[in-house]
């Protein structure tokens, strides 16, 4: 069984998943920090692939990503990096990048290495529903990966509808039609969202991206999904930490306190 549908049929709710870039703070943190993750109580881990125009991003993660370029971060090292990821990680792991990197490395190839390290999902924000299910889906789900969509506020119904049936594992319920993020509350309208989205009783289950910064936050878009996904908060933790296992310990502490 792929390790996110575990995860969602052993823990229904208060899934706390995080994200940050590979390569960053410094270039062979990658594994350390996953391995850390985990210790500290984290349920699930996002890693996303540096990209010089991450366009969903906001400026705290279009930050790390030139960090993590300029450290010489690459798909390949990645990778390499990777390689005995589950001999120390064993909740599940996604990794978010953008379509065109993933192309040009040759979709099935990068599908083919994610299996071998162990990767559970992918998330590529670019990558239109229709193609996916066309041209790709095939390939994902003879490697094992769930391949993650987003929805927004904006999203129809239809258009929701055809996603829960196209993809598995979960649906990334961004908060806002805005770029990544902290925020420190919600407000009615991104409420009224979330209660709209979970009256639609999907087969998938949902985590709310995008703002969630604090122990509010996360308790808030936890009551009417699985759980949320935090990364902005999460970076400017990398980027100031003089003692990584300490504050990250400390970080998930405080979140599901």
């Amino acid at each position: 069984m792929n390790r996110i549908d575990k995860l969602f049929k052993e823990k229904e709710g208060r899934i706390l998943s995080i994200y940050f870039t590979a390569g960053f703070p410094e270039l062979k943190d990658t594994l350390g920090i996953a391995e850390k993750l985990e210790n500290a109580g984290a349920d699930m881990i996002e890693i996303g692939i540096p990209f010089s125009d991450p366009i969903a991003d906001g400026p705290t993660i279009q930050e790390s990503n030139k960090k993590a370029l300029d450290n010489g971060m690459t798909i390949n090292l990645l990778f390499e990096q990777l390689e005995k990821l589950r001999e120390t990680v064993s909740i599940p792991v996604i990794l978010m990048g953008y379509i065109n990197p993933v192309l040009q490395y040759g979709f099935e190839q990068f599908c083919k290495k994610c299996e071998a390290c162990g990767i559970d999902g992918l998330i590529l924000p670019d990558l239109p529903i229709d193609v996916y299910a066309s041209e790709y889906k095939d390939t994902c789900e003879k490697y094992g990966l769930h391949n993650v969509f987003l929805i927004t506020p904006q999203t129809s119904e239809k258009r929701i509808r055809q996603i829960d049936n196209e993809t598995h594992g979960f649906i990334y319920m961004v908060s806002s039609a805005s770029t990544t993020g902290a925020q420190d509350s919600f407000g009615d309208k991104q409420t009224t969202y979330f209660k709209r989205i979970k009256q639609m009783k999907l087969s998938n289950p949902t985590l709310v991206g995008f703002g969630i910064s604090n122990s509010q936050t996360f308790m808030s878009a936890c009551e009417n999904s699985n759980g949320a996904i935090i990364g902005s908060a999460f970076i400017k933790l990398l980027a100031s930490s003089k003692d990584l296992t300490k504050d990250i310990n400390s970080f998930i502490k405080e979140i599901k306190a």
